[in-house]
């Protein structure tokens, strides 16, 4: 079991019994670890302590629960929306595949990949000098089928496998900066997709949920001029090729529910959880 499957396993727990505010000790239990070496193991994927975590979990849970009042969700969502809002001290931006690239089907691109260890789990990065065009959460099993799903989408680029790839990329995506840091960018991430006119209108909208906050899908409709449409912002959402980046963790049922996620719902409670407890240690 890696850090990554302790702490899912741990969150678990914690949103079935987060009322009763569980101790170190319980919590550590949970995993089989000592206090001691479960406090070290937690502090360090989390940036924060396991109590610190805790307490923004139930404030998590509690907001999800008043957000059952549509007026509540709303004036959530508004405020959630006002802010400047980004884990990382780095700016995203999407750019879109032209159409003649599209047709060329990858002729003439190279693109790296490799398999390393996030966070949340392992996860395929691909990508070249124009940027990230895909990041997937993968089981060990899963490595095949996520390589030929890359190949399906660009079935006349030149793949090459490179380990230090994604561990490259894995260093400059999911590092939390330091407090004592600027929060101005002191680097760009580039992404490039693949998608449709629709698509990327969608994915654009995500980019700007803040950190910490969450939407639903018709108000995401909203946001985009398509409040009708909450289905297919739905099918947008659900078709994301760059996981984490564009954050669709962040949109969740309008009754506050969290709902599912393409990779895993104990990845999207473990992410929505750890935004938060950073969020607000950050405010402290």
């Amino acid at each position: 079991m890696d850090d990554f499957e302790r702490v899912a396993r741990v969150i678990d727990y914690l949103s079935e019994n987060y009322t009763d505010q569980p101790t170190l000790d319980v919590m550590a239990k949970v995993v089989g670890l000592s206090p001691f070496h479960f406090h070290r193991m937690f502090s360090s994927w989390a940036g924060v302590t396991p109590k610190a975590f805790l307490k923004a979990l139930t404030y998590a849970h509690a907001r999800q629960r008043l957000m059952q009042e549509g007026s509540v969700l709303n004036a959530a969502l508004e405020s959630g929306l006002s802010g400047p809002g980004r884990l990382h001290d780095l700016c995203l931006t999407l750019e879109a595949v032209s159409p003649g690239e599209v047709k060329q089907m990858g002729r003439g691109l190279t693109i790296h990949y490799g398999f390393a260890k996030s966070p949340f789990g392992l996860c395929m990065i691909g990508g070249n000098d124009r940027g990230i065009c895909r990041i997937c959460f993968v089981d060990e099993k899963e490595q095949t089928e996520a390589v030929a799903a890359l190949i399906k989408d660009w079935p006349k680029a030149q793949l090459l496998e490179s380990h230090d790839f994604a561990v490259k990329q894995v260093g400059r995506i999911f590092r939390y900066p330091s407090r004592a840091k600027s929060r101005k960018s002191d680097y760009t991430l580039r992404m490039w997709v693949n998608g449709t006119e629709f698509q990327l209108m969608v994915w654009h909208a995500l980019l700007r949920i803040p950190s910490g906050h969450w939407m639903g899908y018709q108000q995401l409709a909203e946001s985009v001029g398509r409040p009708q449409a909450s289905r297919a912002i739905g099918n947008a959402v659900g078709a994301n090729p760059i996981a984490y980046l564009i954050p669709c963790h962040r949109v969740i049922r309008s009754c506050g529910a969290i709902g599912g996620y393409r990779w895993g719902i104990q990845r999207k409670r473990a992410m929505m959880a750890l935004e938060s407890s950073r969020n607000e240690s950050d405010e402290e």
